[in-house]
C-alpha cells in the first residue's frame, strides 16, 4: 500500500485549517495591505516545489505556496466580511 496521497491530503487539510487563522490575523493586523507577502511566498514556494526531488515533499511545500495565492484572495473577501460585522476590525489601524 502507498500512504502518500492520504499523507498529502491530510497535509493538504492541516494546511488550509491554518492558513485560516492566518488570513483572519493577517487582515486585522495589516490590513488587505499584507497580500503582495502571499504573493511572493505563494510564487517562491511554488518555484521551489519545482527543485525538491522528493515527490510527497515537493506536494506539500507546492501546496503551501498555492494556499499562499489563495489566501490573497481570502485578505480581499475577510476584508468584506469585517464590514459586514462578521468578523471585529481593529480599532487602532486606519
Amino acid at each position: 500500500m502507498s500512504f502518500q496521497g492520504a499523507i498529502i491530503g491530510a497535509m493538504a487539510f492541516i494546511i488550509i485549517g491554518v492558513f485560516h487563522p492566518i488570513v483572519i490575523k493577517g487582515e486585522y493586523y495589516f490590513g488587505k495591505r499584507i497580500w503582495p507577502l502571499f504573493l511572493v511566498a505563494g510564487i517562491a514556494l511554488i518555484g521551489a516545489s519545482l527543485f525538491i526531488a522528493n515527490y510527497m515533499l515537493s506536494a506539500i511545500i507546492s501546496v503551501i505556496g498555492f494556499s499562499c495565492l489563495w489566501s490573497i484572495h481570502e485578505i480581499f473577501e475577510q476584508e468584506k466580511r469585517v464590514k459586514k460585522g462578521w468578523f471585529p476590525g481593529n480599532p487602532n489601524r486606519r
